[in-house]
């Protein structure tokens, strides 16, 4: 009964708050130059597990804030889950407006169909984390596409060596952005900076009509004609540049350091947003809701199927080279998980190796053995899901390695000290 009574306080608590705020006449506008204010936050804002005062927050005038959902990494994404509910329910009970965005990272692939396909499945990614939370509510905003990197593939210096063209980052964005909006029936939102948004992206008619959230920080909203989308001598030229050389921005996040303690988060800086329009247009986006059906909700366990489309595998001063597709009962491509290879117990010894895995595509990864000497290895290449989405698979694989010429030994290079940026130099710390 306690537990009845309390679920029930709280649901009273929470109708009674956004009746608070619904209303035109009650949206708050204490953000800077009047408009509605707005926060973002991920895991980096719950340091050492602290928790967020969301209170706090919204006594320092925020009205909405924009909690990341959910990553393209397996890693990052496991960290974005483990606060997200947490979060929105906390927030959405101070009387905060929630929204949720996801960061994606592009595949490293080129064909039409490819990029598609993996765009529909990371939107699939998204509808699942949405319906883990029961679909969307009359506080929740809709889904942000957080878009700001086109590198497919990294050196081994973790440099960036190559990028998705413009063509297929634009085809990525568009197919996800489809995806979600046919789902869960609100248009989501699309964020990125300026430059990226010139540089990486194809102006597009359908990609302008998606709300734009701009990253553009050093420009005080406050100040009046403040507006983001300048640069030296003009404007970014993108899909949502108009005519008067403006963007037609929704949301603008004008800073990342804003003091954190001020708004109830922990750590020195927090990013800010402000709202483009009044509590008109800012209700116009929490219309309708969508509750998930049982074919929406994460599956749990999902029977795999792991198929080894090349396997390379040469001397010992090579790389040994594995190309893996890892499928779900439909033949789609599984959402998360990655894979690794095993050594039997059976081998002479346990060679310690090196193992980087790249992912190319949803559910397509190419695995990379450096250091195994040579001989006959016997083992398994295995395809793991820590979030339990999909089962485990392993399938075996023997590695033959022949002796290769003795490398030269490599030259240690000394490191090299940079000097400390302030990256919160002319930024504006509200």
């Amino acid at each position: 009964m306690k537990k009845i009574l309390v679920a029930v306080a709280a649901t009273i608590f929470l109708s009674l708050s956004f009746q608070s705020i619904a209303s035109a006449t009650d949206m708050p506008t204490l953000g800077p130059g009047g408009k509605i204010a707005g926060i973002d936050i991920s895991r980096w804002q719950h340091p050492n597990g602290k928790s967020i005062d969301f209170v706090k927050m919204h006594a320092a005038g925020i009205t909405f804030v924009m909690i990341k959902g959910s990553d393209t990494r397996d890693d990052a994404d496991q960290q974005a889950v483990k606060y997200l509910k947490i979060d929105r329910e906390a927030a959405q009970a101070a009387g905060i407006f929630t929204g949720f965005y996801h960061y994606v990272t592009l595949p490293n692939v080129t064909t039409p169909s490819a990029i598609a396909r993996d765009a529909r499945v990371q939107a699939l990614k998204v509808t699942w984390r949405i319906a883990s939370l029961g679909g969307f509510n009359a506080m929740d905003l809709p889904v942000a596409l957080d878009i700001e990197n086109s590198c497919v593939q990294l050196s081994s210096t973790k440099v960036c060596k190559k990028y998705a063209t413009r063509s297929a980052a634009t085809l990525w964005a568009k197919t996800f952005l489809q995806a979600l909006k046919a789902k869960t029936a609100r248009t989501p939102f699309i964020y990125s900076s300026p430059h990226f948004l010139e540089a990486s992206l194809v102006r597009d008619k359908e990609l302008a009509t998606y709300p734009l959230w701009i990253a553009q920080y050093a420009i005080d909203p406050a100040q009046e004609g403040a507006k983001p989308n300048v640069k030296a001598g003009g404007c970014f030229v993108h899909s949502w540049t108009t005519s008067q050389c403006s963007a037609n921005w929704t949301v603008w996040q004008y800073t990342s350091c804003g003091i954190a303690a001020k708004y109830g988060v922990p750590g020195t800086r927090v990013d800010l947003n402000v709202f483009a329009g009044g509590a008109e247009k800012f209700q116009s986006m929490l219309t309708g809701t969508w509750i998930p059906d049982s074919a929406d909700q994460m599956p749990q366990g999902e029977t795999t199927t792991i198929v080894l489309t090349s396997v390379l595998a040469t001397t010992t001063n090579k790389n040994v080279t594995i190309n893996v597709d890892v499928k779900r009962p439909d033949s789609s491509p599984v959402v998360t998980g990655s894979v690794r290879y095993y050594f039997d117990a059976t081998n002479p010894t346990v060679p310690k190796v090196t193992q980087t895995v790249a992912r190319q595509t949803s559910g397509t990864w190419q695995l990379t053995i450096s250091g195994i000497p040579a001989g006959t290895w016997v083992g398994k290449v295995g395809y793991k899901d820590p979030s339990g989405t999909h089962a485990d698979v392993k399938t075996p694989l023997v590695l033959i390695v022949e002796q290769g010429p003795t490398p030269p030994p490599t030259k240690v290079k000394k490191p090299v000290v940079k000097p400390a940026v302030d990256s919160c130099k002319n930024q504006i710390k509200n």
